[in-house]
């Protein structure tokens, strides 16, 4: 995740980083540690976002410690 400040006090524009291969991509548009560490605490772990071309199947991988749900 890279924080950029912007000439408004208070105000940064934050960009995730994306990784993109031939079944679309996959990003992680929120992670509660890396907001933590710039300075912007709150209580929601996580949230990603993906997108895959016709055909492709995603799924979640089997965890028993940290379990996910999907949407």
């Amino acid at each position: 995740m890279h924080c950029l400040s912007t000439a408004i006090p208070d105000v940064m524009i934050l960009e995730p980083q994306v990784f993109r291969d031939e079944r679309g991509f996959f990003m992680e548009v929120f992670h509660e540690e890396k907001f933590a560490a710039l300075g912007l605490p709150t209580r929601f772990v996580q949230d990603n976002h993906s997108a895959s071309r016709r055909g492709v199947l995603r799924g979640l991988h089997y965890q028993v410690r940290q379990a996910q749900g999907k949407l």
